[in-house]
């Protein structure tokens, strides 16, 4: 019989890639979805569960006991109430499910922006990357750097001839971004790694990190054609998020809209690589890799047409 295994966020951008992988290699595996999210996926191998993980419960007692759990939950708006629901409340509901069936291993998918915390969803991703070390059941943490789908939103701009955005002067933030699919067989292969049981592992995709000026001139040299590029100052969102601070404590809309402006700031400032505290910087070449695919790859799958969709989706066997 092989291995059973449970996947929270399945319908997630990443969680779908998973849920793949592991079909791919004869797991059996149980999808936890959302009661309102889309799913056409069937498959011999595959189990499909809707919960509402943010809600409290032992739900985990109807469904037949899996030896794993892989958690791909990520909040959606990054707002402080969200972040605490879906990074550690959700989070806490499997992990009380892995120690019910005393699974072997619980990899959790982070995100390697946690290393210098300032925002909600950081800190609620830490909160429970804590829970989880200190649980006793058997864990692999993963921060993973910048995902293709964050990095292609304006390939559809430049094709229209508008121009690039860029924050400063589009150097201050470097990345190694990494292929959904590359992503989740590194996820899957330390599921069984006995080497990273207990191991927090930050990882990147191939090639040397790259800049979103570097985004641009790659964009140019794809299409052929000259890419204009327009600067914005990064500082714009923390006076946004000034504005509506005082505003803040009387609606949870206007907190979360004013968290908006402060993630958006700590992207345009903050670069997606190891930090280093002996430099005080951040390394690309201390950022471990995974896989063969490079974002000049996605752009040029982009460019000759398929659609960011697309680029997301499998089609099993």
């Amino acid at each position: 019989m092989s291995t059973r295994v449970l996947v929270a966020g399945a319908s997630g951008y990443i969680g779908r890639h998973v849920v793949h992988e592991l079909l791919r290699r004869d797991y059996r595996v149980v999808a936890v979805l959302r009661p309102d999210a889309r799913w056409e996926l069937e498959h011999p191998n595959l189990d499909t569960v809707s919960v509402q993980l943010t809600d409290p419960g032992e739900w985990f007692t109807g469904i037949e006991p899996c030896s794993a759990v892989i958690s791909c939950l990520a909040s959606r708006t990054g707002g402080p109430e969200d972040a605490r629901r879906v990074e550690y409340d959700a989070n806490s509901e499997l992990l009380k499910a892995a120690m019910h069936w005393q699974v072997h291993r619980f990899v959790l998918l982070s995100a390697i922006c946690v290393q210098r915390p300032r925002l909600a969803f950081q800190r609620e991703k830490l909160r429970f990357e804590g829970a989880l070390r200190a649980s006793g059941v058997p864990w692999t943490i993963i921060r993973a750097t910048a995902f293709f789908k964050s990095l292609s939103g304006q390939v559809e701009r430049v094709r229209a001839g508008k121009p690039f955005l860029v924050f400063g002067d589009g150097t201050l933030t470097a990345c190694k971004p990494v292929g959904e699919e590359d992503l989740a067989q590194y996820i899957v292969e330390h599921l069984v790694n006995p080497a990273s049981e207990g191991s927090i592992l930050p990882v990147g995709g191939p090639g040397p990190a790259i800049t979103p000026r570097e985004q641009a001139e790659l964009l140019g040299r794809l299409t052929g054609k000259t890419v204009r590029v327009r600067s914005l100052p990064p500082s714009l969102f923390l006076v946004f998020a000034a504005l509506l601070k005082p505003f803040g404590h009387f609606s949870s809309r206007l907190n979360e809209r004013a968290e908006f402006f402060r993630i958006a700031h700590f992207y345009a400032t903050e670069s997606m690589l190891v930090w280093s505290r002996e430099s005080n910087g951040y390394r690309a070449d201390l950022t471990p890799e995974t896989g063969s695919m490079r974002l000049e790859d996605c752009y040029r799958s982009l460019l000759a047409g398929a659609t960011s969709a697309e680029l997301g989706q499998h089609k099993l066997f």
